[in-house]
This record gives structure tokens, sequence and C-alpha cells, in this order.
């Protein structure tokens, strides 16, 4: 009477085919995975050295001498020549351009003409403060860009809707410069609530250092949250409209559920992109305003190479930008996926 398939080391076939069709495609999935982040890194090595040929050329035809602007206007020819030689600036394009890429595969950047160090050292120093000024600006552009988006899309055509388009449109074409002077006049110099230029560490004083950034960061991240509203609000406004957003309405659902966890999560596909390009332009726009600021970033550094001729730094820098280009990119890419099972690369 027991033997009719209920005993206890019976088991059914169906589930163990599950389970090896799981463990199939989590396999698979691991492989994708590990494919697309090692084309990413080909990607990164490839664009490096192209960006660090370019950067290489430019300076060697750009006119100007490092060892003139180390020694002076008063120098004389034999001195600047003995200089060039002592520092390899006299011998053929390919020849530095060799030398160099040699060192970089090595890990090592050159040393600083100027600064009489290590060129990892001299961005090491200086990237504290553009990465925190990056990070709180991209803080301040999502926090505000995206609810902005939402609640405009979601009020479409009304009064809340025709303030924010107009406002965004506003900060799209209002130059961080200009605004960061404006903001250093106003909450600086008028009613005095934050420094108006410098920078602390950290380390030394957290509550200082976040006084120091406010400012410049508001001037970044303001900006660039008009444009994130502005294409938040597009892509909301285009995922209300589908039909299952009319479905989940229809079924009774909460306005917020709908809006948050069924619209924005498929909107966010978009702004992803955005968002990239965002970063993009934080590290590039934290040069003037660095400046504007007097923050001792990578900024000002570039800046400072540039006019002395520090061929070595300028070079570190660009191609430190261009890894943080193509690791955002990776980052977007996993995003995506994320987002959107459906998108797939391979």
């Amino acid at each position: 009477m027991g033997t009719r398939g209920h005993g206890p080391t019976s088991l059914p076939p169906r589930p163990v085919k599950l389970t090896l069709s799981r463990r199939f495609r989590f396999a698979g999935e691991i492989r994708s995975w590990v494919e697309l982040i090692g084309k990413r890194l080909v990607s990164l090595v490839i664009v490096m050295s192209v960006v660090g040929i370019i950067v290489f050329t430019l300076m060697y035809v750009a006119p100007g001498d490092p060892a003139g602007v180390m020694l002076g206007p008063e120098a004389s020819p034999d001195d600047v020549a003995r200089l060039r030689h002592q520092l390899g600036l006299n011998q053929p394009l390919i020849v530095q351009l060799g030398r160099w890429s040699f060192r970089v595969v090595q890990g090592e950047l050159g040393e600083s003409i100027f600064l009489n160090q290590p060129v990892t050292k001299s961005i090491a120093e200086r990237a504290e403060p553009t990465l925190a000024l990056t990070v709180l600006g991209m803080m301040v552009a999502v926090g505000l860009g995206v609810p902005f988006g939402v609640i405009s899309a979601v009020r479409s055509g009304t009064v809340i809707d025709q303030a924010f388009s107009t406002v965004a449109v506003l900060g799209v074409s209002m130059p961080e410069f200009w605004l960061g002077i404006n903001l250093m006049l106003l909450f600086g110099q008028h009613l005095g609530w934050l420094p108006v230029a410098g920078y602390t560490p950290l380390l030394e004083d957290p509550r200082q250092w976040f006084r120091s950034l406010v400012l410049p960061a508001l001037a970044i991240g303001l900006v660039q949250s008009a444009l994130i509203a502005r294409i938040t609000r597009s892509a909301m406004l285009d995922v209300l409209g589908q039909d299952y957003i009319r479905t989940a309405r229809a079924k009774g659902l909460m306005e917020r559920v709908v809006v948050y966890r069924h619209a924005l999560r498929n909107a966010l596909v978009q702004v992803v992109t955005v968002i990239g390009v965002v970063l993009a332009v934080l590290l590039s726009g934290a040069v003037v305003v660095e400046t504007v600021f007097n923050i001792p970033g990578l900024g000002r550094l570039l800046i400072t190479s540039v006019l002395r001729r520090d061929y070595p730094v300028i070079q570190g820098i660009a191609l430190l930008v261009s890894a943080i280009y193509i690791l955002v990119s990776l980052l977007i890419d996993i995003l995506y996926v994320y987002l959107n099972p459906k998108i797939k690369y391979l």
C-alpha cells in the first residue's frame, strides 16, 4: 500500500529541470556580464591611448616652451637649449611619445616639470576638492531635477508645470560662472552665510568643508538640474501615456504607486543617460567654478599647467578624465540592464 510514489524518497522530475534551467540561465548571465565588462575595459585602454596620443601631439605642436617659461624672459638661448636637453624636449616627437607611453604602461605618469614631484602625487593632492565638488553638484542636480521633472509631468498643463518649465529653460541658459558670482554676492557678501572662496579639507574640519563647497556645488548643480528636469518631464509624459499605465489606474492603484513604481522606473532609462552626460559636464564645469571660488582642485591645476606648459601634468589629467568617462559609461550600461532587463548588449 505505501508503494504508489508517496514515499519520502520520491522526487518529481520537474523541479530538477527547473533548477538546472535556472543554473544555466544564471551562468549565462554571469558570462554576459563578464563579456560586457571585458569589452568596456578594452575600450577604456583604447580611448586612453587615443586621448594620450592626441594630447601629447597637441602639447608638442602648441606654441610655447616649458624651458623658456621656467627660466624666464631674461634667459639666453644657450640656457634654454641646455634645459630643453635636460628635460628631453629636444628629442623628436616619436621618441618622446614612445618614452612616455612606456612609462604609462608601467604605471608612471612622469615627473611634473614645475612642481618637481610625480604627476600621480600632484593629481592625488588636488583630487579631493574636485571629486567632492562633482559629487555634491551631482546630488544637487539629481535631487532637484528628477522630482521637479516628475511633478511637472504629473501636473502637465497646469500653472506648476508652466512655472517649472520656465525655470528649467532659464537654468539651462544660465552660465555656471555667472550663477556662481551671483551666489557669492548674495549668500557670501550681502548675507554673510557662507564663505565666498577657499577650501577646507574634509579631515581638517568637516563642517567648514561642507560650507566651503555649498556655493560651488549649487553653481554647477542648479544649471544641470534644469536639464535633468526637462528630460525627466519628457520621459514621464511619454510613459504616462502608455496603455499599462491606464490599466494600472483602472485597477484602482493609488496615483503615487502608479507614478513612482510603474512610470518613473521606466522613465529612468532615459534619465540615466542624461545623468551620465551631466557627470561629464560637471567635471568640465569644475574647471571654471574652481577658478571662480579659488578652490585648489584639478581644474586649477590643469589651467596652471597649461599656462606653464607642464606637459606631464596635462597628459595625466587628460588620462584620468577619460578613464572616468569610460567607467561612468560602464555604470550606465549596468543600470540600463537593472532598470530594464529586456535591454541586451550582447
